[in-house]
C-alpha cells in the first residue's frame, strides 16, 4: 500500500486544521502535497501541506489528480466516507 498517493485520506497534525480529515489531490515534491477537505464539507481548505505534517490512513478514494473540490465532495458521499471526513 503507497501510504502517499492521489485520493488518500490523511490527519492533519500540525496547524489550525490539526486533527481534521483531508484529502490528497496532487504530489508536488518530494516534501509537499496538494490537499483540500474540501472546505464545505469539513472546514479544510485547498492548500499545500508539508509530508510531515500528515498522518496517511487505510481509507482511499478514487479521484483524478488536481480534482476540484466539488468532484471530491460527490466522490465522498458517492462513497459513504463523507461522515468520516466530518469526524
Amino acid at each position: 500500500m503507497p501510504a502517499i498517493e492521489v485520493g488518500r485520506i490523511c490527519v492533519k497534525q500540525f496547524g489550525r486544521e490539526q486533527g481534521k480529515k483531508c484529502v490528497i489531490i496532487d504530489l508536488m515534491d518530494k516534501s509537499f502535497i496538494l490537499v483540500t477537505g474540501p472546505k464545505k464539507l469539513n472546514g479544510v481548505k485547498r492548500r499545500r501541506v508539508n509530508l510531515n505534517h500528515v498522518a496517511p490512513l487505510e481509507d482511499k478514494i478514487e479521484i483524478n489528480r488536481g480534482a476540484s473540490d466539488d468532484e471530491v465532495a460527490q466522490v465522498l458521499e458517492n462513497t459513504g466516507k463523507a461522515e468520516l471526513m466530518k469526524a
